[in-house]
């Protein structure tokens, strides 16, 4: 189980990554002024991330975890899911859930926009 207070920390920890709020109170963190994650209220403990390139090969979320992934609201068709945080994935596959969708939106920025490790 992890923590939604400790999958921000793990998500703001990426190089480049900051936090938004351009809904109310839901929470997104960027990079490059795009989203990787989503961790707002309306979510509760869940964090929507980019979990393929296709609904396809995100469905395998779906099959794996079909009590705690679902395809994200609006963004479902375009690979996103929303991942239970108290639920059957563990804490290393959330991060590693997070690792892929932050890489995804990093590899689609221009080369100028795109974060170096420091």
């Amino acid at each position: 189980m992890t923590e939604r207070a400790e999958l921000l920390a793990y998500c703001l920890a990426k190089p480049g990554a900051w936090l938004d709020r351009p809904w109310d109170d839901n929470e997104v963190v960027k990079v490059g002024g795009r989203i990787f994650a989503f961790l707002g209220p309306e979510s509760g403990e869940r964090v929507g991330v980019k979990c393929g390139p296709t609904r396809d090969v995100a469905d395998e979320w779906l099959h794996r975890f079909p009590d705690d992934a679902v395809p994200s609201p609006y963004l479902g068709r375009s690979g996103w899911n929303s991942l239970r945080l108290a639920g059957a994935i563990d804490g290393d596959e959330l991060r590693e859930a997070v690792d892929a969708s932050y890489e995804a939106v990093v590899a689609k920025l221009p080369k100028r926009d795109r974060p170096t490790a420091d």
